[in-house]
Parts: C-alpha cells; structure tokens; sequence
C-alpha cells in the first residue's frame, strides 16, 4: 500500500513519517493549499505531477522552532503572566528599580521552566505516539486499520466484495459492502497490476464520507475500459477491513483524507480556574493602581509623580503574588499524577496536564454511543411467541426443542389441518428456522495460503467445522442472530449467491434455494427472503423488520404491541419476524410482476415495491425476538451518578435513529418513566418551525433529533433550539457527522457559558474532544476541588521576598492539593455534593473579596502591631512582623485545610524548620541576639495571636451555625 503519496502505487511497504505541526498562531497565517482532482496512475509515479501531503500522523502543537515561542505566547497572553513579566522588565530602568533583579525574575524564571518542562514533556508523549502509529508497515490490509484513502482494486473474496467497519469514521455499528474494480479484480494474477496501463480519476478532496465521483480507466485494451467509481469502491482511511484481505491505490492521503478533514484544528485548551483566576488579578491590578494613585496624591503630585506613580505600581507588585501561578502549575501536575496512579481507574493517561481541574466544573456530558457506552457486542436475550417467552436463563429449553423435533416437520400436513393449534415444539422449530434463514449473513472459513501468497478462500472446507467459522454480515444485529439459532441447534453452514445450507443437531444437511431477497432500507424498515427447500419443494417468503412496520403486515394479534412495548423498555432491540406460504403458481405469478415492474423505465422503485407488498398481506406471525447492545461496564450506575451530580448528559452518534433510542434506554440515559420525544424529519424553514412548536409543548422529556433535522434547526432557529434542547434532561442526536459532534459543542460553550466535556472512542470522536473544554477517554471517575489562597505581602526586600514565595510557604501551600472535603467514597455515595463545585463559589467574587478583607486585617495587624512593640532599632520591625507572618501562614494553611494528611504536617514542620535554619543566615535582615530574647518571642506570639485566633473563631462558629453540606454527611 503506497503510504506516502497518492501517485506512488501498490503493494509497496513504506515508513509513516511524523512531522511537527505548527502552532496555531503559524497555522492561521499559512496560505491554506487549494484542494484539487487528481489522476492516479498504477505503477508509474513518474506521471505524478502534483506534491500531496506526506500520510502522517501530526498531533503535535509545536515543533523544534515554534516551540519557544508558541509557549511564552500562550503563557503572556495571560494577564496574570504578562502583568509579572512586565514588572520584571522595569528593573532594568534604574529610577524604576526597587530591590534585587533576582527577587523578581527567580519566581518568574521558575514559572515558566516549570511550564516549559511541562509541555515538553506532553510534546514529547504526542512525538512518540504519532510516531508509534506512522511507523507501521503495511503490504496488504486484512483485518486491519486502512492507513489512506484508497480505490479498493482487489480481493481474495470471490465475489470481489468485502466488509468494513467504519465504526471509528462515522460511528454507525453495521459493516459496509464495498465493491473491487470489476477490472482489476478480473485480472488472472496479483501481478497483473503492474503490467497493464491503468489509472483512476479522482474528485477533489471533499467533506462528505458518503459520496465518491471517479473513474477507472484501462488504456491498453482496444476499446479501453471505463468504469464508473462511486463509494462502494472507496475505503476510507480510519477503516478497519473485516473480510478477507483487499488491496487498493491510495488517492487520498494524510490532511486530505476524509477523516482529517473532518477533524478541527487542535486548540490550546484554557481552563476555568484559569480565566477566573485572570479576572481576579485585574481586580487586584486595578486595586493597585488606585493605592499607587493615593500615595502620589498624598505627596501632592510634585516632582517627576508618574515615574514615582510607576515606583509605587512595582513596589505594591506583592498583592499579585507570583507564588499562586508557581502553586497552580504544580498543583495541575500534582492532579494529573494523582489520576494517573489512582487504583480504581488503571492504565489512565493525562495527555494535557493543564486542565485536569476541569473535571470538577462540568456541566455537560457529550458521549458518542459505539465504543463508549456499547462494547458493540450483540447479544440474543429474548424470543417471544405469543403465549411464551423465553430468555437467557430459558434457552436450554429451546435447544430441547430443536433437538427433539428432528428434521423439519412435512408442511404439507399442517397446509392440510391449518385450524388445528400447533404444538409449542412445532411452533420454536418454526422460529428458529425462519431466524436462521431469513438474513443477509454468510459463513466464513478460515482460508489457507495459496500459490503466489494469495489466499484461497475456503469454498473446499466442507466438514464445516464449528471452530473454524466465522459468519460476516452488514448488521451486527443480524449476526447476533444466527449465532443464536447456531447455540439452539440449527446452524447455518454454508451459503452462496444461489443457496444456503443449515445443519440439524442431528447433522443432517437442509438446503434451501434462494429465490428472491429484499434488502433492508431505512424507508421499509424490514428485509424478505423467498426460499425453496430441496427435500420438499415448499416454498416460503419470510420476512422480519421493525414493528412499526410489521404490525399492519402480520394477522391479528393480541400480544405484539404489548411486548414491543415491554422490550424496548429494557433496551431491547426488537425484529418481529412472520412467513407465509406460497404455492408453485402463487410464486410464479409474482415473478412475472416483479420481473415486469423491474424493467419499467417510469417510477421502477414505486413498482418494485407495489409488487413486493402484494405479498405482504396476512402474513404469519412467529415471533419476536429481543437483542441487546451489550453495555460498556458499569454504565448505567455511571450515567445516573453523573445525572445526580447535576451533569447533563447528550448522547452524539453517527448510528441509525432506532439503535441509537435503544441505548439511550438500555444504559438509563432516559430514565424508564420518561417520554421520548422523537424529532421528525424536517426540510425546510416552514417544518422546522412547526416542529419546534410541537416540542415546545412537551415538558420533561428527552430528545431524540438526526443530524440531518439538527442543521436545519439550527440554520434558522439556533438560539430557539438550544434554549429548548438545553431544558431537557437528555438529548440524543443520531446520524451526527463528526463536524456536526463538534459544532454542538462550540454551540453549548456559547449559549450556555458552561464548560462542556467529550468522551469519546474513535476517530470520529476527535473534533468533539478537541473542541470540548475538556476531552477524555472511556473509563474513570474522579472528583476534584480548586483552593484558592490569597495573603497580602508588606514590604521585606532581597531573599526575604523569594523565601516567603518559595521555600518558607511553597510546600503547605502545595500539600493542600492532599486535602478532600469528603472521601471519594461519600462523594460517589452522595453524587449531588459535585453540583456546588460546578457553581464556582471556591472562586467567586464575594469569596475574593472576603479573603482581601482577611489579607487587609492581617497585614495591618502585623505591620501596626510590630511598630507598636519594636524598642530601639528599625530593624526589629522586620523580625518580629516576618516572623510572625510566616507563622500566620503556615497556621492559615492549616485553617484552610478539611482532611489531615501526614504530608501536610511534614510541609508545615518542613517549612517552619526551614525558616528557623536560615535565622543564622540573615545577618542583614535580622539581629540574631534579638530573635533569641523572649521579648521576640513573645511579641510575635502575641501578633500572631490577634492575627489568626478570630479567625479560627469565626470558621468555628461558621461550621456550627451554617456547616456546608458536605460536613454533614460526615458528621
């Protein structure tokens, strides 16, 4: 498979080559390329005449030039950075510089190591894990993960047609048919390829993964071959081949695949605490300037009064304290380690360090279905027939049943007594067997190596081993199926363009010739088979489809509604399945008709299907049969945790309306006594609008709209819709492309003001991920709390000011990443606690305020007191008041903290111990046979004291008068 560049033709192993992508900034001024068709030839690159883009892999950010300054821009465009870094630059004006240059470049200088180390090491994981993937060597895809977009050429199927599954493309659960060239798959040998004069004509690049315009062309036959490509020729990259093995020519590669295409450009992610942390830092900001303005007011404005207005900007710079950005960073990092090695959740990856504190402050959900909430597993769980019903717990009965009855029972005895009521053996065997016949599913057989490397396919195999098949199909559901009828005793072992053969537990062989199929469509809603059996001669049209569909096909019945009802409650997907007998002249009376209107020129499809209908009258009811969408672990216990935590949850999938509603009960997404509201398919301006009238008047009930309805909406009722949708408590949006995942996302984000999360598998997951505040993978629950600590800083110079910003007060300050309000276990037991985090009172205005206040009392209480109690020399103003603002810190701390870790204390005895040590070293600062009197220690004792001890009071009244609610269910 050629893996580089679309002229570069088959069979050819090649290395992905990882290349850095830009950063955002490079990415917006690059002249954006033009996309253009193109002319593939096989076995000749040298008539290429376009570059294409490499097929690689790029999730980087950066690469080695952008690197540094793509992180400094997305460092400084912060208020907070920018307003440091600002203030750092002026002391290199000598009549702006106040104290040493280290005192404010060291804080920032470690900020931005810590940042850069941080990213680094992200970049780092993204670099190998692109490379991992652009690494694998491809010859012939089999089972395998398609690396570009290609023109599907061969196939050792004989039929020249293979499955895919395009699960992780467009989220839909059924495996496609695609279709080699009739050309190419003719061709005698593997070869051959490389000998004719060939190539394709492909469109554009384009959006759509469901449409293809192309040619094929051979020119060195006389006449040349043209053949007409449409999709059922393409494999599109992101694919997996689940049959048999295919080869093909690359047309489309790297940023030009359909997958890319559809997937947004990577934004650098912001978080929340972030932004707010950036509003309160103006406000400070702000604060400052008007004291700097009051001070040069009060010295009257005289002299050079803006360059000592400036002087006094700079020397209040300590409101702002750069140890809250130092704390912050370490603190995300600490979050994204503590993730990472949480026992409940192994093999979890925090790929962005920057945003873990985002899973507390959710409010919407966004899910895709396939992958994340299915394990994509079908499971048969019930069969009903009326008057019994048999589950998982009750199968061994039927498999009696089935190996009882023998050989199927002579129909032309129960067409002679058609009144007398048929046995409930009779009636299973008849179920079953039209389960195992009526379905579009073949056996497979492992295949064995042939000459030239080709596979032969296993047409030879006919001891049908039951360990060596396999069964292919475009419906999981339909797989569930015979897999089922197989597990009861009758199984289906071979099966042709022509026939297919079932086995009785017995091992007798029953052959049935197919007469004619109808293919399942989204309008019919059902598929039919008409079969003969060889050893009588009978023949039977069965059918099975939705019950929507069937219930005015099948006699009257008393039962089917009721049960329909009862299956889709438990999540059930339901097929009701129904036969009727046809004579020799019946069938061919209708093959005439169906011939004839298949030949019509004028409305062929509405004849075909008047034809077809003529035979769906009073058709028998068998049964009808239940299969589960097997959950992901644990799914239903999650989603409703989330929903009692005040999270929204919307459910986007790229599958079918009806499988897509039967998750969203199956997993409680929509709770059992809820109404579904499902949204008709609207065209036009007029139809949207009267069906958002009709949802208008419905009150508590989720929604279920398809993409196509969604863009219509949303075209001419954006605002109206959201505001509807957003009221609900679970939306389900079906056949969603994976840019329309992402454009509800950016939708939330803007009328909601609320931070959204994506969970998602597969590739058609990414623009939902990336767009989202935050993206995560499939499994992991974690709560998560933001402190916020603010102490206002006097006037202490040189190692003084980097002391108290680092070792003196880092360490406390850090530990309270360690404290929980409630153990992970009452937060999951009491879900609703989360709802207070996501109101953000931890960081409100009136909390800012309140700590300002706090900041205020204490600052003035320190300087004012230790003015008052200082004896002979200045110096003493600043022992006694350093010191006790070390310890009011270290005892803040402690206040703040609701959970006691061991790690805390040390950080508190840690810091202490270090402050103590460092006295001998402060001759400049500190009068060392002062601070070793008791008049220093009791005089900071007593300003600590008055400092801290009213505070302790009020938090102790607080908690009794008004205790949050968490400290009651603790208590």
């Amino acid at each position: 498979i050629p893996l580089c560049k679309p002229c570069d033709t088959i069979m050819e192993k090649r290395h992905w080559e990882a290349t850095a992508c830009c950063d955002c900034l490079a990415h917006t001024c690059r002249r954006k390329k033009e996309l253009k068709a193109r002319t593939v030839w096989l076995g000749c690159p040298e008539k290429c005449e376009e570059k294409y883009p490499r097929n690689a892999i790029k999730n980087q950010k950066y690469n080695i030039f952008t690197f540094v300054p793509g992180v400094l821009y997305q460092q400084f465009k912060f208020f907070l950075n920018l307003y440091f870094l600002v203030v750092a630059c002026s002391q290199f004006v000598p009549s702006l510089k106040i104290g040493y240059l280290y005192t404010y470049w060291a804080p920032l200088g470690f900020v931005l190591a810590v940042t850069m180390v941080r990213e680094a090491v992200d970049e780092v994981r993204r670099y190998q894990r692109d490379k991992e993937m652009n690494s694998q060597l491809y010859s012939k895809l089999t089972n395998q993960r398609i690396p570009a977009d290609m023109i599907f050429l061969r196939t050792t199927e004989k039929n020249g047609a293979c499955f895919i599954r395009t699960d992780q493309l467009d989220g839909e659960t059924d495996w496609k048919l695609k279709v080699a060239v009739s050309c190419t798959q003719r061709l005698p040998a593997l070869g051959d390829l490389f000998s004719i004069s060939a190539y394709v004509y492909a469109q554009k690049p384009q959006l759509d993964i469901h449409s293809f315009e192309g040619n094929f062309t051979r020119e060195d036959t006389d006449p040349q071959i043209h053949e007409s490509l449409s999709i059922e020729n393409t494999l599109w990259a992101s694919t997996v081949v689940a049959s048999g093995t295919v080869i093909g020519v690359v047309i489309y590669t790297g940023k030009e695949t359909r997958s890319v295409l559809n997937t947004s450009y990577a934004k650098n992610k912001v978080g929340l605490l972030d932004l707010e942390l950036n509003r309160l830092t103006k406000a400070l900001f702000l604060a400052q300037v008007v004291l700097s303005i009051v001070m040069v007011a009060l010295q009257g404005f005289v002299g050079p009064w803006f360059r000592n207005l400036f002087r006094f900007v700079v020397l209040f710079s300590y409101i702002i304290p750069i140890s809250l950005r130092v704390n912050l960073d370490m603190g995300k990092s600490a979050y994204g380690w503590m993730i990472m090695k949480d026992e409940n959740i192994p093999g979890t990856v925090v790929r962005t360090s920057t945003i873990p504190e985002e899973l507390g402050r959710l409010v919407y959900l966004l899910t895709d279905k396939t992958g994340t909430l299915t394990q994509n597993e079908m499971i048969f769980k019930r069969l009903h027939l009326g008057t019994v019903s048999y589950g998982t717990d009750t199968m061994d009965e039927i498999q009696s049943h089935i190996v009882h009855s023998g050989a199927t029972p002579s129909r032309k005895s129960q067409a002679a007594a058609p009144k007398v009521r048929k046995s409930v053996s009779s009636r299973i065997h008849e179920a079953v067997k039209a389960i195992a016949l009526c379905h579009n599913v073949t056996p497979v057989y492992e295949s064995r190596a042939g000459v030239n490397g080709e596979t032969e396919s296993a047409e030879a195999d006919q001891d049908f081993s039951d360990d060596n098949r396999t069964y292919q199909a475009s419906s999981p559901d339909e797989v569930a199926l015979v897999r089922w009828t197989e597990s009861v005793g009758l199984t289906l072992v071979n099966r042709d363009l022509t026939s297919l053969q079932l086995k009785t537990p017995s091992g007798q062989i029953l052959t049935f010739y197919i007469l004619q199929i109808f293919p399942f469509t989204s309008e019919s809603k059902r598929m039919g088979i008409i079969v003969r059996e060889e050893s009588t001669g009978d023949i039977t049209f069965y059918m099975k489809g939705a019950d929507v569909a069937m219930a005015s096909i099948v006699q009257y019945n008393d039962w089917l509604e009721e049960e329909c009802g009862n299956m889709a409650r438990e999540g059930l997907r339901t097929l009701v399945v129904a036969k009727k007998s046809l004579s020799e002249e019946q069938y061919q009376d209708f093959e005439n008709r169906y011939n004839q209107a298949k030949l019509s020129i004028h409305d062929r499809a509405l004849k075909v299907a008047a034809v077809v209908e003529s035979l769906e009258r009073e058709m028998e009811l068998l049964c009808l049969t239940g299969v589960e969408d097997q959950l992901q672990a644990d799914v239903r216990p999650t989603l409703e945790l989330l929903r009692n935590a005040g999270i929204k949850i919307w459910m986007l999938t790229g599958d079918k309306l009806e499988t897509a509603t039967c998750i969203a009960k199956s997993s409680h997404l929509v709770s059992r006594n809820q109404d579904i509201h499902v949204f008709r398919p609207v065209s036009n301006r007029g139809e949207a609008h009267l069906e958002l009238n009709a949802f208008r008047r419905k009150h508590d009930c989720a929604l279920v709209i398809s993409g196509d309805s969604l863009e219509v909406c949303l075209r001419y009722y954006e605002h109206e819709f959201v505001e509807l949708a957003c009221q609900c408590p679970a939306v389900v949006c079906c056949r969603c492309s994976p840019t329309q995942k992402a454009q509800i996302v950016r939708l939330l984000q803007q009328h909601t003001a609320n931070r959204t999360c994506a969970i998602g598998d597969g590739g058609n997951d990414v623009s939902m991920i990336q767009a989202a505040d935050c993206g995560i993978g499939i499994e992991g629950k974690a709560v998560f709390s933001s402190i916020f600590y603010f102490a206002s800083v006097p006037l202490y110079q040189g190692f003084l000011m980097v002391g108290y910003a680092t070792i003196y007060t880092m360490f406390p300050v850090f530990s309270l990443v360690l404290d929980q309000d409630v153990k992970p276990e009452m937060a999951l037991l009491y879900p609703e606690l989360y709802k207070d985090l996501t109101k953000g009172r931890s960081l409100s205005f009136k909390t800012f305020l309140i700590w300002v206040l706090v900041s205020v009392y204490q600052g003035g209480i320190l300087m004012y007191g230790a003015l008052v109690l200082f004896e002979s020399e200045f110096v003493h103003v600043v022992a006694i008041s350093f010191t006790a603002l070390i310890l009011t810190e270290l005892l803040m701390v402690a206040l703040t903290i609701r959970t006691w870790h061991w790690l805390m204390v040390v950080a508190e005895f840690f810091s202490l111990g270090c402050y103590v040590a460092s006295l001998a070293f402060l001759n400049e600062y500190f009068d060392l046979s002062f601070i070793t009197t008791r008049a220093f220690l009791w005089k900071v004792c007593a300003i600590t004291l008055v400092s801290c001890l009213p505070l302790y009071i009020i938090k102790y009244l607080k908690r009794k008068f008004s205790p949050p609610s968490y400290s009651k269910l603790s208590s």
